[in-house]
Formats: C-alpha cells, sequence, structure tokens
C-alpha cells in the first residue's frame, strides 16, 4: 500500500552514500527542428539553448543529493576543460568529489546529445554522441583508487557501483570494494554492464558477493543464457544470479512490467508498477538503484525498497532526460495513488491503527478533514445510517472506530454482540460514507483518539459535549465535537429484544 511508503520516504533520513563509478558530462543542445538541410538529407537543428548536467555515476550522485543523502563519488576524469565543468557541479551539489581522480591519457567522458522540437513543441532526442575511452585503468591509478575508497567505505552507509564500462570498474577495484565493504557489514548495489552476447558464467563475475544488482530484462536474459519470456524466467533467472554471485538478493528490473526479486530467504516476487506516460528512459535505472540504496540504508527490506523504486523509476521515464526526482515529488504521487487506491478498495477500508495512523496522516497532508466517530454498530440500522451520513457531511473522510467482540460484552453483557466483530466491520465498510473503520478493545477510544487527531469528533446527540470521550484532547489543538442529531425510534438494544420476543413466540 502507498501509506507504508509514504512513512518511509518520511523517515529516510540523511544516509551517507558513497557512489564508485563512470564519472560523466551530459552535454545537451536543444533547438528547433525545421526543416532539411540543402547540404545533404538531414535535419537542420537550429540551436537556441545549451545545458550540461553530471551524467553516468555523477548522475547517480546527484539524484541522491536531490533525495537527501550525503553523498561522496569516486571515480575518474581527465586533465581537460571537461573535467573542471564537472567538478564544478559536483561541488555546486556539494557532493564529496575527493575521491574522483585524475588520468592524464584518457578524455573526460562526455556524452552530447541533440534534442529538436518540431513545429517549435515535442522536444525528441535527434542524436548522440560520445566523447570517451574504454581501456581499464592502469594499475598505479588503481592501486590510488583502492586507498581512496578505503576510507570512504568506512564512513558510508551503503555503497552503490555504477559501471558504464567505461574503465573505472575493473575487477581488481570492485572486488576491492566488495570485500571491505562485506567485512563491515555495509551492502554494496550494483548496476551493472550490459554482458556480451555468449558471456554465459562469466557475466557478471567482477561484482561476486556484491548484496545485490539491478540489471534489466535484456542483461539478465544474456547473463543467464535464455530469454526471460514471462515474469516466472525473470525470478528464475533472479534466483539464478542470486546464487551464481553469492548475492543477499538478485533483482532484475523489468521496465513497464516492474521488478522481479529472488532473496536469499526463498522469497520470490514480483513487483508490478503503475502504468506510465514514458517520455524518456534515460536514467530511469540510475533511479532505481539510488532508491534502493536510500531505502535499505533507511533500514527498509527489500520489498519495501523495491515498490519505492518502482514508484520513483516510473517518475523518471515522465522527464526528458536525466533530471533528479525529488522526495516531495515522491510523495505527490504516492499520496495521490493512495487517494485512488483507497477510492477502489471497499474492504480494504478496514485496517488496524498503525496502518490506518500511517493513511490518516497522507491524508491530511494532501488537505483532507479527518473525522472521527466510534460504537458497537451491532445490528446496522436506519438511524446508524443517517447518523453516519450525518457525520461524513461534516469531513472529507470518516474513520469508525470499531468495539471489539470483548468490548462489546463489557458494555451490553455476555449475549451481545449479536453479529462478531469481522462482520460488523464488513457491512460498515460497505457504506459510501465510511472511509476506515478500525477495531479497538480498550474500554473508550481515547487511546485511538490520541494516534488519529481527528478535526472533527462525532457522537450522538444523546451525549453532552463534556461526557464525549477524547473532547477535551480533541479542542485542545483546534479540533471541533459535533453532536449529530439521532433519528426517533431505532435502537440496537430495542431491535434485538423484538427479535428475541419474535423467537420466543415462535418456539411456544
Amino acid at each position: 500500500m502507498s501509506a507504508d511508503l509514504i512513512h518511509l520516504v518520511q523517515h529516510l533520513g540523511q544516509p551517507d552514500v558513497l557512489v564508485v563509478g563512470d564519472v560523466m558530462l551530459d552535454r545537451y543542445v536543444f533547438g528547433d527542428a525545421e526543416r532539411i538541410s540543402q547540404e545533404a538529407p538531414v535535419v537542420l537543428l537550429r540551436a537556441d539553448r545549451r545545458e550540461e548536467r553530471l551524467g553516468g555515476a555523477s548522475s547517480v550522485a546527484t539524484m541522491l543529493r536531490a533525495l537527501g543523502a550525503r553523498t561522496a563519488l569516486a571515480g575518474v576524469v581527465g586533465a581537460d576543460a571537461d573535467a573542471a565543468r564537472i567538478r564544478r557541479l559536483l561541488g555546486e551539489l556539494e557532493i564529496d568529489h575527493e575521491g574522483v581522480l585524475v588520468d592524464p591519457h584518457r578524455p573526460s567522458t562526455v556524452k552530447e546529445r541533440y534534442i529538436g522540437r518540431a513545429q517549435a513543441r515535442h522536444p525528441q532526442q535527434m542524436l548522440r554522441v560520445d566523447f570517451e575511452v574504454r581501456d581499464p585503468l592502469e594499475a598505479s591509478l588503481e592501486e590510488r583508487m583502492k586507498q581512496v575508497l578505503d576510507v570512504r567505505i568506512r564512513r558510508a552507509d551503503v555503497v552503490l557501483i555504477s559501471d558504464y564500462d567505461k574503465g573505472v570498474c575493473t575487477p581488481r577495484v570492485l572486488q576491492h570494494v566488495i570485500g571491505l565493504a562485506r567485512t563491515l557489514g555495509k551492502r554494496v548495489l550494483v548496476d551493472p554492464i550490459r554482458c556480451k552476447p555468449g558471456q554465459g558464467e562469466s557475466a557478471f563475475a567482477k561484482y561476486r558477493g556484491c548484496s545485490s544488482m539491478t540489471p534489466n530484462r535484456l542483461e539478465a536474459g544474456l547473463a543467464v543464457g535464455r530469454t526471460l519470456a514471462t515474469i516466472d524466467d525473470s525470478l528464475s533467472a533472479a534466483d539464478e544470479l542470486r546464487r551464481r554471485l553469492d548475492m543477499e538478493a538478485g533483482i532484475v528490473t523489468l521496465d513497464k512490467d516492474g521488478m522481479a526479486l529472488a532473496h536469499l530467504d526463498g522469497r520470490r516476487k514480483h513487483f508490478p508498477t503503475r502504468p506510465r506516460q514514458v517520455y524518456d528512459i534515460t536514467g530511469a535505472g540510475d533511479m532505481v538503484l539510488c532508491v534502493l540504496g536510500m531505502a535499505l540504508a533507511a533500514g527498509a527490506d527489500y520489498d519495501a525498497a523495491i515498490r519505492l523504486a518502482n514508484v520513483a523509476g516510473g517518475l523518471e521515464v515522465e522527464k526528458l532526460g536525466v533530471a533528479p526526482v525529488s522526495r516531495d515529488e515522491i510523495l505527490r504521487d504516492l499520496r495521490h495513488a493512495l487517494l485512488n487506491d483507497r477510492e477502489n478498495r471497499p474492504h480494504g477500508k478496514i485496517m488496524d491503527r498503525n496502518l490506518l495512523v500511517q493513511e490518516i496522516e497522507a491524508l491530511r497532508c494532501s488537505g483532507r478533514r479527518i473525522g472521527f466517530t466510534n460504537g458497537c454498530f451491532d445490528l446496522l440500522h436506519a438511524g446508524h445510517v443517517q447518523y453516519l451520513q450525518d457525520a461524513k457531511a461534516q469531513v472529507d473522510v470518516l474513520v469508525v472506530g470499531l468495539n471489539s467482540d470483548a468490548g462489546v460484552r463489557a458494555l451490553k453483557g455476555p449475549d451481545r454482540p449479536i453479529n462478531p466483530q469481522n462482520a460488523r466491520a464488513e457491512v460498515l465498510a460497505a457504506l459510501a460514507c465510511v472511509d476506515f473503520v478500525t477495531l479497538f478493545d480498550e474500554p473508550t477510544p481515547l487511546e485511538l483518539i490520541r494516534l488519529i487527531r481527528p478535526d472533527v469528533l462525532i457522537k450522538g446527540a444523546d451525549y453532552r459535549k463534556e461526557e464525549v470521550v477524547g473532547a477535551d484532547f480533541v479542542e485542545s489543538y483546534g479540533g471541533k465535537v459535533y453532536l449529530a442529531p439521532l433519528k426517533a425510534g431505532f435502537s440496537t438494544t430495542a431491535l434485538a429484544e423484538r427479535l428475541a420476543e419474535s423467537q420466543q413466540r415462535r418456539v411456544a
């Protein structure tokens, strides 16, 4: 459910995250694609704007900063002007880049994209030009990298490896990172390079011992040597990779189909994702890696981390190019999903108080006015219905606290309730005016009221305000108490007595 993810986002904190990988600069040239050139049969782009963003592993670091993490980056740049721009951008974002080393024998990696607008709108990528060298680091630079990483791994809560196959993530460097992190009890998550057809057992071997990795369906299929046509195929591949690489969890990303997880504890689960308007898939894998790392560092398990990463990856594909997604954006999306979900699941209205409080918190943040009432609601009658409809008219969201069977017996005697608590809860949940139902065992609903903090506390007009449990508490923070009029002639006790009398007459 969205409520637990909202709680997770609100408690992500500021973990220390180390990113190791290929540092890049993404350059975008925007313009209007006006016509075909007279010189050659190509589109003529009239450029009007140039933009530079951090790419590759440095894009992962950028996304982490937007999500609130304290971030350190380790990688390699050249001794050139592009390296200076990369360092300037990293400095502006307060990303620790002391671990970004200089290799004078290679240029800084730059990906230059040309974005054309048709009829001055609908921008689309037309061409990408890469400036790069893919040679592995020289041995001396590998040793320097390992020394730099030793200090930063000890400081980190989690390590992310972003491998674009530009030479930084050599087997020696990665095994040093993974070995030290594992010794220190810290997770290492990997976004791997695309393996080549026919690699088989050697695919991803340099990542052996990492906590988890996130290959996509094609990459995972190439690694296990078969096409992943179904969800079960992907779950099987995730489990095979987990065992082969000695990982805690095998994950396969499935684009619009979400993710597949195979865990060391035997879990094999598919996590679907909501349909999205896909605008640009660039950066989606980076975003998934970031959110997985953040969530796991915050203490979430893999199930919650993957569900949250699904949401963040979905938001990323709705953006043009590699663009950070903030916590506020994720929260807005989750709250929107929560409202839609609540409206489409009547029996999902019944929930325990811990989950209820999370949902209420999300609804209150979206501006909804919360109301609370309580009762036994043993034999639901017209008086109850009118009362609940009137209660809902005072608020946007109505929560009903329902006395448990034990609570009803304590109040009404050993012959009550007539209907058990689960049946009473289902009948209440079927009413359109009731948004949530939660059971309580206590003699009064005061503890529940303190947890929910309703804007309006509702009770029947047969009570005086000073008799209403929780009234003083609700009014202490500016809430109000509403006494709803009762429909004359209706009483559960009277109805139960008439039923008993009718039964006795039939027996006689």
